[in-house]
């Protein structure tokens, strides 16, 4: 995830930000609303503006099922987490911050493989019926842009042989690497 967290600080230092105003691996800590505070993965802050927030995250087997739902609700409860610290006042009062969520699961016979689901009282949604770790992960990415928890969302599949050569697959294009880019050099140009 380290190589995918310097290609986001290449581009945002390419569209015109200092290195200075970029915190990785140092000063990533945000207040948050239900919690003190959350170790974010790359932030942008300038002048006391948060600017951008991302989470990096990664899953390899065997344990999908619970470390699927351990994942799910993490990101979640930071996106919500960050947004209510926006919205009373814990950044100032500035224009809201790119949220992004970036995610990368190991491509193997357990991730494809379709998963049953447990409907004793109520059906599930359709999409998750017999749907894979994998499909699920892409589920979940496309709706947390679309109920606005994070602003953009990507999602990235690499199997353990080629994956250690920086090859990976992309199972969506709306959930792309170069999407997740393209949206999050569009909001940091809004600040040069």
């Amino acid at each position: 995830m380290d190589g995918f967290i310097e290609l986001f600080t290449d581009l945002i230092r390419e569209a015109g930000i200092s290195e200075d105003n970029i915190l990785y691996k140092r000063g990533l800590e945000l207040p948050g609303f239900f919690r003190p505070t959350k170790e974010w993965d790359l932030l942008v802050i300038k002048d006391k503006v948060l600017i951008a927030a991302i989470e990096a995250k990664s899953q390899v087997g065997p344990s999908f099922g619970n470390n699927f739902n351990n994942r799910t609700e993490e990101a979640m409860g930071s996106a919500l987490d960050l947004r209510t610290a926006y919205r009373e006042g814990a950044y100032h009062v500035n224009p809201q911050p790119f949220l992004g969520y970036f995610f990368m699961l190991e491509d193997c016979a357990a991730s494809n493989r379709p998963v049953s689901v447990q409907e004793p009282h109520f059906k599930v949604f359709p999409e998750f019926v017999k749907a894979s770790y994998m499909k699920r992960y892409e589920i979940f990415c496309r709706k947390l842009v679309l109920e606005r928890h994070y602003t953009s969302a990507a999602f990235i599949t690499s199997n353990s042989q080629n994956g250690l050569q920086g090859e990976y697959a992309t199972p969506a294009e709306d959930i792309s690497v170069e999407r997740f880019a393209k949206v999050l050099i569009a909001h940091i140009k809004s600040f040069i």
